[in-house]
């Protein structure tokens, strides 16, 4: 069955700041693990971490070098290209989250989709990516997901923090936690991180 293209396939050349801007930073050396140092905090040691729309890699390749085994998966060739160039021992698996099968990759202590992938999905395919998600997960599994409410970027969309637990609670989700940003500050209606587990 043929997906839906992408907000982000749509947006086209609009988004390419977005992995330019992040190899600034690393090149910098500026702190860009603030998702990692959170999704490390949660997780078992050594544990099974599955990031959806790794971008350029700099998530997966942090908590990679922090122990965990992190399947990484982005569908965007030019940020696969420049995550291989950045973090050359990360693999980066070509695939758009509904093409995720758990009966091939397995379940995961914890699934990050975090750096506004939620926002960017295909019209309409919210719910299916967020059953999905469950359906990756192991029976104690969390997911964190990270998106802005309102659309800032290039091609993403607007998505209510209401629409959003409406979507996870519909797909089999709940929602344990959610916060302001990845230090976990208080919530508020600019940006929402969520800690999810299975319904």
């Amino acid at each position: 069955m043929s997906l839906p293209p992408t907000r982000w396939e749509l947006a086209g050349a609009a988004n390419r700041g977005y992995g330019e801007t992040f190899a600034q930073r690393v090149a910098e050396g500026a702190d860009v693990d603030g998702e990692a140092r959170l999704i490390d905090a949660m997780a078992p040691r050594r544990a099974r971490i599955l990031d959806i729309g790794s971008g350029m890699g700099r998530v997966a390749a942090a908590l990679q070098t922090r122990g965990h085994h992190v399947v990484a998966t982005e569908p965007d060739p030019a940020l696969r290209a420049q995550s291989l160039a950045t973090y050359p021992d990360l693999e980066v698996l070509p695939h758009q989250a509904l093409d995720l099968d758990p009966d091939v990759l397995g379940r995961f202590d914890l699934v990050a989709a975090v750096g506004n992938v939620m926002v960017f999905l295909g019209e309409d395919t919210e719910r299916r990516v967020l059953a999905r998600m469950r359906e990756l997960l192991d029976p104690e599994g969390r997911a964190v997901v990270g998106f802005h409410l309102t659309a800032t970027k290039a091609g993403s969309r607007t998505y209510p923090a209401e629409e959003f637990v409406a979507d996870a609670t519909a797909s089999g989700l709940r929602v344990a936690h959610r916060f302001g940003s990845y230090e976990l500050h208080e919530s508020h209606d600019e940006y929402a991180v969520w800690v999810l587990t299975r319904g």
